[in-house]
Protein backbone atom coordinates (compact mmCIF):
# COMPACT_ATOMS: atom_id res chain seq x y z
CA UNK A 1 0.00 0.00 0.00
CA UNK A 2 1.31 3.45 -0.96
CA UNK A 3 2.03 5.74 1.93
CA UNK A 4 1.20 9.35 1.23
CA UNK A 5 3.95 11.76 2.17
CA UNK A 6 2.91 15.06 3.68
CA UNK A 7 3.40 18.00 1.37
CA UNK A 8 6.37 20.10 2.41
CA UNK A 9 6.55 23.75 1.45
CA UNK A 10 9.63 24.65 -0.59
CA UNK A 11 12.01 27.12 1.00
CA UNK A 12 11.60 30.71 -0.11
CA UNK A 13 13.84 33.72 0.34
CA UNK A 14 12.59 37.28 0.37
CA UNK A 15 14.71 39.50 -1.90
CA UNK A 16 14.70 42.15 0.84
CA UNK A 17 16.84 39.80 2.95
CA UNK A 18 19.54 39.45 0.25
CA UNK A 19 22.47 41.77 -0.44
CA UNK A 20 21.29 45.23 -1.47
CA UNK A 21 23.32 45.13 -4.71
CA UNK A 22 20.96 42.48 -6.11
CA UNK A 23 18.11 44.97 -6.18
CA UNK A 24 20.09 47.44 -8.30
CA UNK A 25 18.88 47.43 -11.90
CA UNK A 26 22.42 47.92 -13.21
CA UNK A 27 23.29 44.40 -12.04
CA UNK A 28 21.06 43.08 -14.83
CA UNK A 29 22.86 44.92 -17.64
CA UNK A 30 25.10 42.14 -18.91
CA UNK A 31 22.45 39.45 -18.51
CA UNK A 32 19.89 41.55 -20.37
CA UNK A 33 22.18 42.14 -23.35
CA UNK A 34 23.12 38.46 -23.48
CA UNK A 35 19.45 37.45 -23.33
CA UNK A 36 18.51 39.67 -26.26
CA UNK A 37 21.51 38.44 -28.28
CA UNK A 38 20.54 34.81 -27.57
CA UNK A 39 16.91 35.47 -28.49
CA UNK A 40 17.89 36.99 -31.86
CA UNK A 41 21.02 35.07 -32.90
CA UNK A 42 20.80 36.23 -36.52
CA UNK A 43 20.92 39.90 -35.57
CA UNK A 44 24.09 41.80 -36.48
CA UNK A 45 25.65 42.84 -33.20
CA UNK A 46 27.34 46.15 -32.54
CA UNK A 47 26.74 45.42 -28.84
CA UNK A 48 29.40 43.10 -27.47
CA UNK A 49 32.87 44.49 -26.77
CA UNK A 50 34.48 41.19 -27.68
CA UNK A 51 37.75 40.78 -29.57
CA UNK A 52 37.84 39.74 -33.23
CA UNK A 53 37.45 35.97 -33.74
CA UNK A 54 38.79 35.60 -37.27
CA UNK A 55 42.25 34.45 -36.16
CA UNK A 56 41.13 31.91 -33.55
CA UNK A 57 42.56 28.41 -33.90
CA UNK A 58 41.99 25.76 -31.22
CA UNK A 59 45.44 24.33 -31.94
CA UNK A 60 46.98 27.54 -30.57
CA UNK A 61 45.84 26.62 -27.06
CA UNK A 62 47.95 23.43 -27.18
CA UNK A 63 50.86 25.29 -28.73
CA UNK A 64 50.84 27.95 -26.02
CA UNK A 65 50.68 25.30 -23.30
CA UNK A 66 53.71 23.56 -24.79
CA UNK A 67 55.67 26.80 -25.09
CA UNK A 68 54.99 27.57 -21.44
CA UNK A 69 55.96 24.05 -20.33
CA UNK A 70 59.21 24.37 -22.31
CA UNK A 71 59.81 27.67 -20.54
CA UNK A 72 59.34 26.04 -17.14
CA UNK A 73 61.84 23.35 -18.07
CA UNK A 74 64.54 25.44 -19.73
CA UNK A 75 64.34 28.84 -18.06
CA UNK A 76 63.06 27.84 -14.63
CA UNK A 77 64.83 24.45 -14.56
CA UNK A 78 61.77 22.47 -13.47
CA UNK A 79 61.59 18.69 -13.72
CA UNK A 80 58.73 16.95 -15.55
CA UNK A 81 57.10 16.23 -12.20
CA UNK A 82 57.39 19.87 -11.14
CA UNK A 83 55.96 21.06 -14.45
CA UNK A 84 53.00 18.71 -14.08
CA UNK A 85 52.43 19.88 -10.50
CA UNK A 86 52.53 23.51 -11.63
CA UNK A 87 49.75 22.91 -14.16
CA UNK A 88 47.60 20.44 -12.23
CA UNK A 89 47.79 21.63 -8.63
CA UNK A 90 46.58 24.70 -6.83
CA UNK A 91 49.03 27.46 -7.59
CA UNK A 92 50.52 30.45 -5.86
CA UNK A 93 47.79 32.95 -5.02
CA UNK A 94 49.60 35.78 -6.79
CA UNK A 95 49.94 33.64 -9.91
CA UNK A 96 52.50 31.61 -11.83
CA UNK A 97 52.97 34.11 -14.68
CA UNK A 98 53.43 37.28 -12.61
CA UNK A 99 57.04 37.47 -13.77
CA UNK A 100 56.08 37.18 -17.44
CA UNK A 101 53.45 39.89 -16.98
CA UNK A 102 56.06 42.16 -15.41
CA UNK A 103 58.35 41.47 -18.36
CA UNK A 104 55.54 42.27 -20.79
CA UNK A 105 54.78 45.55 -19.04
CA UNK A 106 58.42 46.55 -19.32
CA UNK A 107 58.51 45.68 -23.04
CA UNK A 108 55.22 47.28 -24.07
CA UNK A 109 54.63 50.07 -21.57
CA UNK A 110 57.93 50.94 -19.94
CA UNK A 111 56.46 49.97 -16.57
CA UNK A 112 58.95 48.54 -14.07
CA UNK A 113 56.82 46.40 -11.78
CA UNK A 114 58.33 45.96 -8.32
CA UNK A 115 58.91 42.32 -7.31
CA UNK A 116 55.81 40.93 -5.66
CA UNK A 117 53.57 43.75 -6.87
CA UNK A 118 51.71 41.75 -9.54
CA UNK A 119 48.63 39.68 -8.65
CA UNK A 120 47.15 37.53 -11.43
CA UNK A 121 43.36 37.57 -11.22
CA UNK A 122 40.31 35.89 -12.73
CA UNK A 123 39.83 38.56 -15.37
CA UNK A 124 40.16 42.25 -14.64
CA UNK A 125 36.77 42.09 -12.94
CA UNK A 126 38.22 40.25 -9.95
CA UNK A 127 41.06 42.77 -9.77
CA UNK A 128 38.53 45.60 -9.48
CA UNK A 129 36.64 43.84 -6.73
CA UNK A 130 39.79 42.99 -4.78
CA UNK A 131 40.89 46.62 -4.87
CA UNK A 132 37.55 48.08 -3.84
CA UNK A 133 37.07 45.48 -1.13
CA UNK A 134 40.53 46.23 0.30
CA UNK A 135 40.05 50.00 0.16
CA UNK A 136 36.59 49.97 1.72
CA UNK A 137 37.19 50.18 5.47
CA UNK A 138 33.89 51.72 6.57
CA UNK A 139 30.79 53.54 5.34
CA UNK A 140 32.66 56.82 4.82
CA UNK A 141 34.67 55.38 1.93
CA UNK A 142 33.90 56.08 -1.74
CA UNK A 143 35.54 55.95 -5.15
CA UNK A 144 35.43 58.54 -7.94
CA UNK A 145 34.75 57.50 -11.53
CA UNK A 146 33.93 59.29 -14.78
CA UNK A 147 30.32 59.40 -15.89
CA UNK A 148 29.56 57.36 -17.93
CA UNK A 149 31.80 54.52 -16.85
CA UNK A 150 32.40 50.82 -17.41
CA UNK A 151 29.52 48.85 -15.91
CA UNK A 152 31.94 46.30 -14.47
CA UNK A 153 33.42 48.95 -12.20
CA UNK A 154 30.04 50.04 -10.89
CA UNK A 155 29.05 46.40 -10.42
CA UNK A 156 32.21 45.61 -8.47
CA UNK A 157 31.63 48.70 -6.34
CA UNK A 158 28.09 47.58 -5.54
CA UNK A 159 29.37 44.20 -4.40
CA UNK A 160 32.05 45.88 -2.28
CA UNK A 161 29.55 48.35 -0.74
CA UNK A 162 31.63 51.22 -2.14
CA UNK A 163 29.64 54.23 -3.41
CA UNK A 164 30.77 55.56 -6.82
CA UNK A 165 30.86 59.35 -7.00
CA UNK A 166 30.48 60.54 -10.62
CA UNK A 167 32.85 62.96 -12.32
CA UNK A 168 31.97 64.72 -15.58
CA UNK A 169 33.71 63.60 -18.76
CA UNK A 170 34.56 65.47 -21.92
CA UNK A 171 35.85 64.81 -25.38
CA UNK A 172 39.25 63.78 -24.01
CA UNK A 173 38.13 61.81 -20.99
CA UNK A 174 37.64 62.67 -17.35
CA UNK A 175 37.14 66.37 -16.54
CA UNK A 176 40.04 67.18 -14.23
CA UNK A 177 38.52 70.40 -12.87
CA UNK A 178 35.36 68.54 -11.92
CA UNK A 179 37.42 65.73 -10.44
CA UNK A 180 39.01 68.17 -7.99
CA UNK A 181 35.64 69.77 -7.28
CA UNK A 182 33.94 66.43 -6.60
CA UNK A 183 36.83 65.23 -4.48
CA UNK A 184 36.83 68.31 -2.26
CA UNK A 185 33.03 68.36 -2.05
CA UNK A 186 32.98 64.72 -0.96
CA UNK A 187 35.64 65.33 1.67
CA UNK A 188 33.77 68.36 2.97
CA UNK A 189 30.71 66.14 3.36
CA UNK A 190 32.68 63.65 5.46
CA UNK A 191 33.46 61.17 2.72
CA UNK A 192 36.85 59.47 2.54
CA UNK A 193 37.63 59.22 -1.17
CA UNK A 194 39.95 56.25 -1.52
CA UNK A 195 40.67 56.35 -5.25
CA UNK A 196 39.64 57.54 -8.70
CA UNK A 197 39.00 55.00 -11.46
CA UNK A 198 40.14 56.15 -14.91
CA UNK A 199 40.71 54.67 -18.36
CA UNK A 200 43.11 56.99 -20.21
CA UNK A 201 43.01 55.02 -23.49
CA UNK A 202 39.74 54.42 -25.42
CA UNK A 203 37.54 54.29 -22.35
CA UNK A 204 34.61 51.91 -22.36
CA UNK A 205 31.95 52.97 -23.25
CA UNK A 206 32.82 56.27 -24.96
CA UNK A 207 36.16 55.56 -26.64
CA UNK A 208 37.72 58.79 -25.33
CA UNK A 209 41.44 59.17 -24.60
CA UNK A 210 43.41 61.57 -22.43
CA UNK A 211 46.12 63.70 -24.00
CA UNK A 212 49.62 63.74 -22.54
CA UNK A 213 49.23 67.05 -20.76
CA UNK A 214 46.12 65.85 -18.95
CA UNK A 215 47.90 62.64 -17.92
CA UNK A 216 50.64 64.67 -16.27
CA UNK A 217 48.09 66.99 -14.67
CA UNK A 218 46.09 64.04 -13.31
CA UNK A 219 49.22 62.67 -11.66
CA UNK A 220 49.93 66.09 -10.17
CA UNK A 221 46.39 66.21 -8.77
CA UNK A 222 46.78 62.73 -7.29
CA UNK A 223 50.03 63.77 -5.59
CA UNK A 224 48.65 67.06 -4.29
CA UNK A 225 45.35 65.59 -3.09
CA UNK A 226 46.81 62.32 -1.74
CA UNK A 227 44.64 60.25 -4.07
CA UNK A 228 45.13 56.80 -5.56
CA UNK A 229 44.44 56.33 -9.28
CA UNK A 230 43.06 53.03 -10.57
CA UNK A 231 44.25 52.91 -14.19
CA UNK A 232 42.35 50.44 -16.38
CA UNK A 233 44.19 49.73 -19.63
CA UNK A 234 42.24 47.07 -21.49
CA UNK A 235 42.42 48.85 -24.87
CA UNK A 236 45.72 50.75 -24.87
CA UNK A 237 47.36 48.36 -27.35
CA UNK A 238 44.81 49.25 -30.03
CA UNK A 239 45.93 52.69 -31.18
CA UNK A 240 45.53 53.51 -34.86
CA UNK A 241 48.92 55.24 -34.92
CA UNK A 242 52.30 53.69 -34.20
CA UNK A 243 52.96 56.21 -31.42
CA UNK A 244 51.13 55.25 -28.25
CA UNK A 245 50.96 57.72 -25.35
CA UNK A 246 52.56 56.60 -22.08
CA UNK A 247 50.39 55.00 -19.45
CA UNK A 248 49.82 56.79 -16.18
CA UNK A 249 51.72 54.01 -14.44
CA UNK A 250 54.81 54.51 -16.60
CA UNK A 251 54.75 58.23 -15.72
CA UNK A 252 54.05 57.63 -12.04
CA UNK A 253 56.95 58.46 -9.71
CA UNK A 254 55.07 58.46 -6.43
CA UNK A 255 53.34 55.10 -6.61
CA UNK A 256 49.98 56.83 -6.91
CA UNK A 257 48.77 54.51 -9.68
CA UNK A 258 47.36 51.02 -9.24
CA UNK A 259 47.46 49.44 -12.70
CA UNK A 260 44.65 47.14 -13.89
CA UNK A 261 45.32 44.90 -16.88
CA UNK A 262 43.56 42.14 -18.76
CA UNK A 263 44.22 39.58 -21.47
CA UNK A 264 40.52 39.47 -22.36
CA UNK A 265 41.00 41.75 -25.39
CA UNK A 266 44.64 41.03 -26.24
CA UNK A 267 45.13 37.38 -25.27
CA UNK A 268 42.55 34.63 -24.93
CA UNK A 269 39.23 35.91 -23.54
CA UNK A 270 38.11 32.42 -22.52
CA UNK A 271 41.14 32.04 -20.27
CA UNK A 272 39.73 34.79 -18.01
CA UNK A 273 43.13 36.10 -16.94
CA UNK A 274 43.68 39.62 -15.69
CA UNK A 275 46.06 41.22 -13.25
CA UNK A 276 46.74 44.16 -10.99
CA UNK A 277 50.02 45.92 -10.26
CA UNK A 278 49.74 47.25 -6.70
CA UNK A 279 53.16 48.42 -5.50
CA UNK A 280 51.89 50.82 -2.83
CA UNK A 281 53.47 50.34 0.59
CA UNK A 282 51.12 49.23 3.39
CA UNK A 283 52.41 49.88 6.91
CA UNK A 284 51.32 48.70 10.34
CA UNK A 285 50.26 45.20 9.32
CA UNK A 286 50.27 42.24 11.72
CA UNK A 287 53.23 40.77 9.82
CA UNK A 288 55.03 44.06 9.32
CA UNK A 289 55.07 46.36 6.32
CA UNK A 290 54.26 45.02 2.86
CA UNK A 291 52.70 45.90 -0.47
CA UNK A 292 49.08 46.49 -1.35
CA UNK A 293 49.47 43.45 -3.63
CA UNK A 294 50.04 41.32 -0.52
CA UNK A 295 46.76 42.53 0.96
CA UNK A 296 44.91 41.84 -2.28
CA UNK A 297 46.30 38.30 -2.36
CA UNK A 298 44.83 37.68 1.11
CA UNK A 299 41.35 38.55 -0.16
CA UNK A 300 41.89 36.53 -3.33
CA UNK A 301 42.91 33.48 -1.31
CA UNK A 302 39.45 33.50 0.25
CA UNK A 303 37.60 34.40 -2.95
CA UNK A 304 39.00 32.35 -5.83
CA UNK A 305 42.02 30.75 -4.06
CA UNK A 306 44.11 31.19 -7.20
CA UNK A 307 43.69 31.86 -10.91
CA UNK A 308 43.60 28.67 -12.99
CA UNK A 309 47.22 27.63 -13.62
CA UNK A 310 46.23 26.07 -16.95
CA UNK A 311 44.60 29.33 -18.07
CA UNK A 312 47.67 31.23 -16.94
CA UNK A 313 49.89 28.80 -18.83
CA UNK A 314 48.01 29.50 -22.07
CA UNK A 315 48.49 33.24 -21.61
CA UNK A 316 52.10 32.71 -20.58
CA UNK A 317 52.71 30.71 -23.73
CA UNK A 318 51.22 33.45 -25.87
CA UNK A 319 53.42 36.05 -24.17
CA UNK A 320 56.55 33.93 -24.68
CA UNK A 321 55.64 33.26 -28.32
CA UNK A 322 55.72 37.01 -29.05
CA UNK A 323 58.70 38.20 -27.03
CA UNK A 324 56.41 39.10 -24.10
CA UNK A 325 54.84 41.85 -26.23
CA UNK A 326 51.08 42.10 -26.50
CA UNK A 327 51.59 44.83 -29.06
CA UNK A 328 53.42 42.36 -31.28
CA UNK A 329 50.93 39.56 -30.54
CA UNK A 330 48.05 41.76 -31.73
CA UNK A 331 49.43 43.21 -34.97
CA UNK A 332 46.76 41.51 -37.11
CA UNK A 333 43.92 42.29 -34.71
CA UNK A 334 44.95 45.94 -34.42
CA UNK A 335 44.84 46.24 -38.22
CA UNK A 336 41.32 44.76 -38.22
CA UNK A 337 40.11 47.19 -35.56
CA UNK A 338 41.63 50.13 -37.44
CA UNK A 339 39.88 49.02 -40.64
CA UNK A 340 36.57 48.45 -38.86
CA UNK A 341 36.68 51.77 -37.02
CA UNK A 342 37.40 53.68 -40.22
CA UNK A 343 34.61 51.83 -42.02
CA UNK A 344 32.06 52.49 -39.27
CA UNK A 345 32.93 56.20 -39.08
CA UNK A 346 32.74 56.57 -42.87
CA UNK A 347 29.50 54.59 -42.92
CA UNK A 348 27.93 56.81 -40.28
CA UNK A 349 28.88 59.89 -42.31
CA UNK A 350 27.28 58.48 -45.48
CA UNK A 351 24.07 57.54 -43.74
CA UNK A 352 23.55 60.25 -41.13
CA UNK A 353 25.46 63.41 -42.10
CA UNK A 354 22.24 65.20 -43.06
CA UNK A 355 20.13 63.91 -40.16
CA UNK A 356 19.36 66.63 -37.60
CA UNK A 357 20.06 65.49 -34.06
CA UNK A 358 22.24 62.50 -34.97
CA UNK A 359 25.90 62.95 -34.09
CA UNK A 360 28.80 60.71 -33.07
CA UNK A 361 32.35 60.89 -31.78
CA UNK A 362 35.47 59.85 -33.70
CA UNK A 363 37.84 57.82 -31.50
CA UNK A 364 41.37 57.14 -32.73
CA UNK A 365 41.39 53.51 -31.68
CA UNK A 366 39.79 50.98 -29.38
CA UNK A 367 36.44 49.25 -29.85
CA UNK A 368 33.69 51.84 -29.36
CA UNK A 369 31.83 54.69 -31.04
CA UNK A 370 28.97 56.57 -29.35
CA UNK A 371 25.99 57.67 -31.46
CA UNK A 372 23.64 60.38 -30.15
CA UNK A 373 20.03 60.57 -31.31
CA UNK A 374 17.11 62.94 -30.63
CA UNK A 375 15.11 60.45 -28.54
CA UNK A 376 15.62 58.32 -25.43
CA UNK A 377 17.20 54.93 -26.17
CA UNK A 378 15.63 52.27 -23.95
CA UNK A 379 16.04 48.52 -23.60
CA UNK A 380 12.63 48.12 -25.23
CA UNK A 381 13.93 50.03 -28.24
CA UNK A 382 16.92 47.68 -28.39
CA UNK A 383 14.65 44.66 -28.34
CA UNK A 384 12.51 46.21 -31.09
CA UNK A 385 15.66 46.83 -33.14
CA UNK A 386 16.69 43.20 -32.75
CA UNK A 387 13.25 41.81 -33.54
CA UNK A 388 12.25 43.98 -36.51
CA UNK A 389 15.58 45.09 -38.00
CA UNK A 390 18.06 42.44 -36.86
CA UNK A 391 20.60 44.84 -35.38
CA UNK A 392 21.99 45.12 -31.85
CA UNK A 393 23.73 47.93 -29.95
CA UNK A 394 24.11 48.94 -26.30
CA UNK A 395 21.84 51.64 -24.85
CA UNK A 396 24.13 54.07 -23.06
CA UNK A 397 21.95 54.32 -19.97
CA UNK A 398 23.64 51.11 -18.81
CA UNK A 399 26.80 53.16 -18.26
CA UNK A 400 25.08 56.10 -16.58
CA UNK A 401 22.77 54.17 -14.28
CA UNK A 402 19.72 52.11 -15.09
CA UNK A 403 17.26 54.94 -14.37
CA UNK A 404 19.00 57.45 -16.65
CA UNK A 405 17.05 58.90 -19.57
CA UNK A 406 19.79 58.71 -22.19
CA UNK A 407 19.75 59.65 -25.88
CA UNK A 408 22.84 57.74 -26.84
CA UNK A 409 23.82 54.24 -27.96
CA UNK A 410 27.19 52.52 -28.11
CA UNK A 411 28.44 50.76 -31.22
CA UNK A 412 31.20 48.18 -30.84
CA UNK A 413 33.27 47.75 -34.01
CA UNK A 414 35.48 44.86 -32.94
CA UNK A 415 33.90 41.58 -34.00
CA UNK A 416 32.39 42.30 -37.42
CA UNK A 417 33.54 41.75 -40.99
CA UNK A 418 33.35 44.60 -43.52
CA UNK A 419 30.28 43.03 -45.13
CA UNK A 420 28.41 42.75 -41.84
CA UNK A 421 29.38 46.30 -40.85
CA UNK A 422 27.73 47.68 -44.00
CA UNK A 423 24.68 45.47 -43.62
CA UNK A 424 24.40 46.33 -39.92
CA UNK A 425 24.67 50.07 -40.57
CA UNK A 426 22.00 49.78 -43.26
CA UNK A 427 19.71 48.13 -40.71
CA UNK A 428 20.53 50.76 -38.11
CA UNK A 429 19.78 53.52 -40.64
CA UNK A 430 16.41 51.95 -41.45
CA UNK A 431 15.59 51.67 -37.74
CA UNK A 432 16.51 55.28 -36.99
CA UNK A 433 14.79 56.56 -40.12
CA UNK A 434 11.57 54.91 -38.99
CA UNK A 435 11.88 56.42 -35.54
CA UNK A 436 12.78 59.88 -36.82
CA UNK A 437 9.83 59.91 -39.22
CA UNK A 438 7.52 58.81 -36.42
CA UNK A 439 8.84 61.77 -34.42
CA UNK A 440 8.48 64.13 -37.39
CA UNK A 441 12.24 64.24 -38.07
CA UNK A 442 14.32 63.76 -41.20
CA UNK A 443 15.19 60.43 -42.75
CA UNK A 444 18.72 59.03 -42.80
CA UNK A 445 20.32 59.90 -46.09
CA UNK A 446 22.93 62.01 -47.83
CA UNK A 447 26.65 62.62 -47.76
CA UNK A 448 28.68 65.10 -45.79
CA UNK A 449 30.89 65.65 -42.80
CA UNK A 450 29.77 64.39 -39.40
CA UNK A 451 29.45 66.79 -36.51
CA UNK A 452 30.08 64.86 -33.29
CA UNK A 453 30.36 67.88 -31.03
CA UNK A 454 27.00 68.30 -29.36
CA UNK A 455 25.12 66.16 -26.85
CA UNK A 456 21.36 66.06 -27.59
CA UNK A 457 19.10 67.88 -25.12
CA UNK A 458 18.14 65.68 -22.20
CA UNK A 459 21.13 63.33 -22.42
CA UNK A 460 22.88 62.73 -19.10
CA UNK A 461 25.99 64.77 -18.42
CA UNK A 462 28.88 63.01 -20.06
CA UNK A 463 31.32 63.17 -22.92
CA UNK A 464 30.58 64.88 -26.16
CA UNK A 465 29.12 62.15 -28.35
CA UNK A 466 31.21 61.12 -31.12
CA UNK A 467 32.78 47.30 -22.31
CA UNK A 468 33.37 40.96 -19.11
CA UNK A 469 36.46 41.58 -18.97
Amino acid sequence: MEIMQPEIAAAELNSATLHASLADASMESMNLLNRIADTYPEAISFAAGRPYEGFYDAAQVHQYLQVFCDHLGTERKMTEAEIARTLFQYGETKGIIAGLIARSLAVDEGIEAVDGSVVVTVGCQEAMFLLLRALRADSRDAVLAPRPTYVGLTGAALLADMPVLPVHSGEHGIDLDDLVAQLRSARAAGRRVRACYVTPDFANPVGSSMDLADRHRLLEIAERENLLLLEDNAYGVFHTSAERPPTLKSLDRGRRVVYLGSFAKTGVPGARVGYVVADQRVTGGANGDGLLADELSKIKSMLTVNTSPIAQAVIGGKLLSHGCSMVEANRRETAVYRRNLNQVLAGLTRRFADCPGITWNEPTGGFFVVLSVPFVVTDDFLEYAARKYGVLFTPMHHFYGASAQCRQLRLSISTLTPERIDKGLDRLAALLTERLRANGGAAASGEGAADGSATPPGAPAGPSPGGAR
